[in-house]
């Protein structure tokens, strides 16, 4: 077995982690923005408020801080 074996294989199993962070707080995020709308829908505008805000970060650590930021320059950097 050679040296890059090992290597290789946690690499991409960072690879993963950093994918399925990015899923699960896009999706949790896609979530939050959609129970702000339920909440401005029923007049509740300050729990409305929150959930835009929750949703904004969530969103933008889900593709922005680890889906561009963490995994699409670990991918271009290994596959690329």
């Amino acid at each position: 077995m050679s040296s890059a074996a090992p290597e290789l294989l946690v690499e991409l199993l960072t690879i993963a982690v950093y994918a399925v962070l990015a899923l699960a707080f896009t999706v949790i995020g896609l979530l939050a923005e959609t129970t702000a709308f339920d909440h401005y829908a029923s007049g509740e505008l300050v729990l409305a408020g929150w959930f835009v805000a929750l949703g904004a970060v969530l969103l933008y650590a889900g593709v922005v801080a680890i889906g561009y930021q963490k995994l699409f320059v670990r991918v271009q950097e290994q596959f690329i």
